[in-house]
């Protein structure tokens, strides 16, 4: 009985700590010209509809950069030669444009429609 009640406490122990670590920030992986523009990925994606989240995502031209994917109600900026730019010096020297932003917004992208 004793073993019992102490592997439900362990159990709720783990359990507490993974409640308590702060959730990451969804990205994906997005392929950047070298102006700063962006190219298309050719991504692969679990089959389910819990986890919609990309797998292993190949760039065949440019280079590949993880990017924060735009939380609810927030919408991507629009492209133009600034935001390429931008992105191009970001990536130059941080090699990531996850959590950046460019004149307030947040250099995301759109979530992968199902």
């Amino acid at each position: 009985m004793f073993k019992l009640l102490l592997a439900a406490g362990a159990l709720a122990i783990v359990a507490t700590a993974a409640a308590a670590q702060p959730e990451t920030a969804a990205q994906t992986v997005v392929c950047v010209d070298v102006n700063g523009a962006l190219l298309a990925a050719e991504c692969r994606a679990q089959p389910s509809r819990l986890q919609a989240r990309e797998d292993i995502c190949l760039c065949p031209r440019g280079n590949r950069v993880a990017v924060s994917i735009c939380p609810p109600g927030v919408a991507p900026p629009p492209e133009s030669l600034d935001i390429a730019r931008a992105r191009n010096q970001i990536v130059r020297n941080r090699h990531t444009l996850v959590g950046q932003f460019f004149q307030g917004r947040p250099l995301c992208v759109a979530p992968r429609q199902r």
